[in-house]
């Protein structure tokens, strides 16, 4: 999705090496020096971007801890988009992990600390009444075409972490240009930095957010409103996906705005979708149907909402009724199963519950908890998106593995030290006959003379691909069926030498070439519903690829 920058151009000099997005530092040619008055203001050597980026992949290599090469490459952003991105895009399997998950949880959390320039906007309550302007100031001129949009409350599985959430928007845009081609400067990041309940930030001085309580009640939606209607009044094309919400905010948030701006919830659409592709591809491997499967989610946030729509979804493609959903699928939040003879705050756990009697016939009366659910409901796929560490206990997957000749068991939960189990203690437990995947990276692990990889179920392979659909074809809207042929898509394009070695998810250096493919699909979608903007090209993936940015100097 590349678009001129030509209207933001700095004329001549020292402005021109200051713009990002057009600064290629000691790869100006001669001709290039001498036009646009950079002569004297750089090193005489001219390089090529491959030289370029050898020299900064050796730099950032020789460091020590993750948290240093995320500031090396939050640098380098901010010097030469192109270089990033050229640096990403070569070595993406390797970086991944350190401008997002887990490294960008460590990096949201000493934000303050590790701040070195403002990208994106911070949108606080002292902006009530100009956030329009503020939305300007960000896009500087720019034809903003997507946004990431958080409020900081839900960050990964670490919580409210104030204005530090926008190294999360940050890094998500950057897997959206590196994964999807989405031109860098089509992109804004944004925080709403409505305060923070996080009482370790409030008392460091050295906090950089809106320094107080979180606001919430009418004074937050208002805020969220004013927010939405500059957008659609400055950049009615554009798509805003919504991410690290709580989990009641995300969803009223979701459904007021879904038709209204071209928008999705990736913490429960992205996550639905890439957590049904992995079940796709683990019955792949079982050769069994999905509707002769039971699956336990723990933990009903909006993860396990996503997800279990999603499944629902899925089962009733293949022949499930609605009354006999309850059968297949069963939430768990910390209080345990979610059954309709509880009382529940959050209104959406009562399309989740159980009816009693169901509890009651399989023995589920007064202990409902995850190890309780697991002896009488006997699921054969077990997903986790509680954020409880160590919750998948060798009593419980054992438990599982008793009743399932081959398990397949998700502990989501991120960062790595909230994976509700360690993928070594899973195929021990079930003498190697887990099938395995995880929210956040592991290593391989040898079993009995036998290497198990793990794919990671990453949101990567969803939330750009659905973003770049939407924004190639000027959808109206992003429709459920377009992100569950997302999922459908992306379990495609796991090889069976993937699958051999036990892995439910491509790997990550071929994400650009499956996100090129799920897009293709989704934006298919978009075309079949009548939701496109624009009528439907006689070569879509050539139209898909076109729509590509490459970070190649002009």
């Amino acid at each position: 999705m590349s678009r001129s920058t030509e209207d933001n151009k700095p004329s001549r000099g020292n402005a021109l090496l200051t713009n990002p997005l057009i600064n290629k530092g000691s790869a100006f040619t001669a001709e290039e020096r001498q036009e646009l008055g950079l002569e004297g203001l750089l090193p005489a050597a001219i390089s090529t971007q491959a030289q370029q980026v050898e020299r900064i992949y050796n730099t950032i290599s020789g460091l020590e801890t993750p948290l240093q090469k995320y500031r090396e490459l939050t640098a380098l952003q901010d010097r030469s988009e192109y270089l990033y991105y050229r640096l990403l895009m070569e070595n993406l399997a390797e970086f991944m992990p350190i401008v997002y998950t887990p490294t960008v949880g460590e990096a949201t959390q000493k934000y303050s600390q590790v701040f070195q320039r403002g990208r994106g906007i911070w949108i606080t309550p002292d902006h009530k009444g100009r956030v329009a302007q503020i939305l300007a100031n960000g896009a500087a001129g720019r034809d903003i075409g997507l946004m990431v949009v958080t409020d900081n409350e839900s960050i990964l599985g670490i919580g409210d972490q104030g204005a530090g959430g926008m190294a999360i928007s940050i890094g998500k845009l950057s897997l959206y240009t590196a994964s999807a081609g989405i031109a860098p400067e089509l992109t804004l990041p944004v925080s709403l930095d409505v305060g923070t309940n996080n009482q370790e930030l409030l008392d460091n001085p050295s906090y950089l957010g809106w320094h107080s309580k979180r606001i919430t009640g009418d004074a937050y939606y208002e805020l969220v409103e004013e927010f939405v209607q500059a957008v659609k009044a400055s950049f009615p094309n554009a798509l805003v996906q919504w991410e690290d919400f709580r989990k009641d905010n995300a969803l009223k948030i979701l459904d007021k705005y879904r038709d209204s701006v071209l928008s999705f919830n990736d913490d429960i659409q992205g996550t639905g979708a890439v957590t049904l592709a992995g079940i796709f591809s683990a019955l792949r491997i079982t050769k069994q149907p999905i509707n002769q499967q039971r699956f336990v989610i723990h933990g009903a946030g909006a993860a396990g909402l996503g997800i279990a729509r999603q499944i629902k979804a899925a089962l009733r493609s293949a022949g499930i009724a609605d009354d006999k959903l309850d059968h297949h699928i069963a939430l768990l939040d910390s209080r345990g199963l979610l059954v309709d003879d509880q009382k529940f705050t959050d209104s959406y756990k009562q399309e989740l519950a159980w009816p009693v009697a169901h509890a009651t016939e399989i023995g589920l009366v007064e202990d409902r908890g995850l190890a309780a659910c697991v002896t009488a409901f006997k699921p054969t796929v077990l997903i986790g998106t509680s954020g409880q560490a160590g919750a998948f206990n060798k009593a419980i997957v054992t438990s599982m593995a008793d009743n399932c000749d081959r398990p397949v068991i998700l502990p989501l939960s991120n960062p790595t030290s909230n994976a509700e189990a360690q993928p070594k203690d899973l195929l021990e437990w079930t003498q190697g006959r887990a099938i395995i995947a995880t929210g956040s990276p592991f290593e391989p692990v040898e079993f009995e003379g036998a290497t198990h990889q793990f794919g990671q179920g990453n949101n990567v392979f969803i939330f750009p691909a659905l973003g770049l659909a939407a924004m190639a074809t000027k959808a109206k809207r992003v429709t459920d069926d377009m992100i569950t042929r997302t999922a459908q898509a992306l379990a495609d394009q796991v090889t069976q030498a993937e699958l051999d070695r036990g892995m439910l998810y491509p790997e990550v250096d071929r994400l650009r070439e499956v996100t090129t493919v799920v897009a293709i699909a989704a934006a298919q979608e978009a075309f079949n519903e009548g939701i496109a903007g624009i009528p439907q090209p006689n070569d879509l993936q050539a139209f898909i690829q076109d729509a590509m940015w490459h970070p190649n100097y002009s």
